[in-house]
């Protein structure tokens, strides 16, 4: 894979918050970003299709899933768990 799982994750919330990738932080929230519940569930499956992954996401309730949407470094660590257990 040439670019990280991290830059790729940041590449699509970038492109979810009409940001640049190096204007996102790693412990930037989704709100601080700007990025609406529609926008969260867009990039969730731009991040499943990237990466061939099926995120264990429920859009009407996040607290009650798996895949931490805290932060933009919870989010990366999550997919990269995901990512690490599909290899395995």
């Amino acid at each position: 894979m040439s670019t990280s799982v991290k830059d790729k994750v940041i590449e699509i919330i970038a492109e979810q918050a009409v940001l640049e990738p190096q204007d996102i932080s790693l412990d930037a929230t989704l709100e601080d970003l700007g990025i609406d519940s529609l926008q969260l569930v867009e990039s969730i499956f731009a991040i499943e299709e990237a990466f061939d992954i099926q995120v264990p996401f429920n859009a009407n309730d996040p607290s009650a899933s798996e895949f931490d949407i805290s932060s933009v470094g919870a989010i990366v660590r999550a997919v990269e768990g995901l990512v690490a257990e599909q290899a395995a």
